[in-house]
């Protein structure tokens, strides 16, 4: 799921461009750790001392769509120790395949620093939690700029999806852009539970209701694209409302604070619940260098590490030591860390069947089509 930007790059003096730019003398010398990362979503330091403690060289390579990273795990030798699939669908679609390795528990000493009510939540698409650390997690909700949204809307209810899915507020909105992030999995949950269904119903009538509800909103809505483009634009002040990711729409707000051109960006976890995503750290069944993803992985479960991640780029981690170590600005704010009631009303998306998947693929075409 896109929550990055998609066309950053990362520091060539701390992260390794592919193995193929070096001699081939330099990539004998040091084992290689091949990762494969959303874009945006690392503390280049971290990679830097990973480096610095164990003489192991990093390549890392981005991606910037689900679509991409399972591509290259479909095709087989992929040539990656370490990547980074969102829970669903991806890595639990590479569980069902065959295509992740187990993890030795035994070489991760650090595994117990997760938080154990959230590898509960991921179990639903990894029983027993045998195939991924959580990463980093986050939800999906509104990314607003609370000024232009007051001004066509006094009373607009900026709490709530009604802003995005009552046809009434959208459309007095449009006029100062409204986008949705192109992702069915995010989505529709949202939708379904707004409309007080169950978000990972496969009820053909609840399918239809949901469709129904965004057919009303979508002559309205300027953009359906990726959540990368969504976060450069929220920054830019492009648009007003904006249905996409967390961490976007803090980092939207922190660039556009760096501007300074008057752009406020708030965001809105919605009241009816939030759904909750979390991104695996997993290994490949095929990873050339198994031994060193685990070392790598241990490394990030650390609790400073992850707080240095989680202040990079304003996501939360599964690590509740380093919770004291986050900015005050960054764990202070709900919004990024969900308090005990806001995570009471979240929920996770579940596996799919194929029939219920290509249902829903052929629902969202309908809306993005707008018929």
């Amino acid at each position: 799921m896109l929550r990055r930007l998609l066309a950053a790059t990362m520091c060539a003096a701390v992260l390794l461009p592919s193995a193929g730019l070096f001699p081939a003398a330099m990539a004998q010398q040091a084992p290689t750790l091949n990762v494969y990362n959303w874009s945006d979503y690392i503390d280049p330091k971290a990679v830097e001392r990973f480096q610095q403690e164990t003489g192991i060289q990093v390549r890392y390579d981005v991606f910037d769509s689900l679509e991409t990273l399972e591509g290259k795990l479909s095709a087989g030798r992929s040539g990656y120790d370490v990547i980074v699939p969102t829970s669903e669908p991806t890595f639990a679609r590479l569980i069902r395949a065959g295509a992740l390795r187990p993890l030795d528990r035994a070489a991760l000493p650090n595994w117990n620093n997760q938080d154990a009510t959230l590898l509960r939540r991921v179990e639903s698409s990894d029983p027993g939690n045998r195939h991924g650390a959580i990463y980093l997690y986050g939800s999906v909700g509104l990314g607003i700029r609370p000024d232009k949204v007051r001004a066509v809307l006094p009373d607009a209810p900026l709490d709530s999806l009604d802003l995005l899915m009552k046809p009434e507020n959208v459309k007095a909105l449009a006029g100062c852009g409204i986008a949705v992030m192109d992702s069915a999995i995010d989505v529709l949950p949202s939708v379904l539970r707004w409309l007080g269904k169950d978000p990972n119903s496969t009820d053909a009538a609840d399918l239809r209701a949901a469709e129904q509800a965004m057919l009303a909103i979508r002559p309205h809505v300027r953009a359906i694209t990726a959540s990368g483009s969504i976060l450069d634009a929220l920054a830019t002040g492009e648009y007003c409302v904006a249905m996409t990711y967390s961490g976007d729409v803090i980092q939207a707000k922190a660039r556009a604070a760096e501007a300074g051109r008057g752009v406020d960006i708030a965001y809105v976890q919605p009241k009816e619940g939030a759904q909750l995503w979390f991104d695996m750290l997993a290994i490949p069944a095929d990873a050339p260098h198994p031994d060193a993803a685990q070392r790598f992985i241990n490394f990030l479960l650390q609790p400073e590490v992850m707080a240095g991640i989680t202040n990079e780029v304003r996501y939360p981690n599964a690590i509740p030591a380093a919770t004291p170590l986050v900015d005050d600005a960054v764990r202070g704010d709900p919004n990024v860390y969900p308090t005990p009631e806001m995570l009471g009303r979240s929920f996770t998306a579940e596996a799919l069947g194929p029939q219920a998947e290509r249902a829903r693929s052929r629902l969202w075409s309908r809306f993005k089509a707008g018929r």
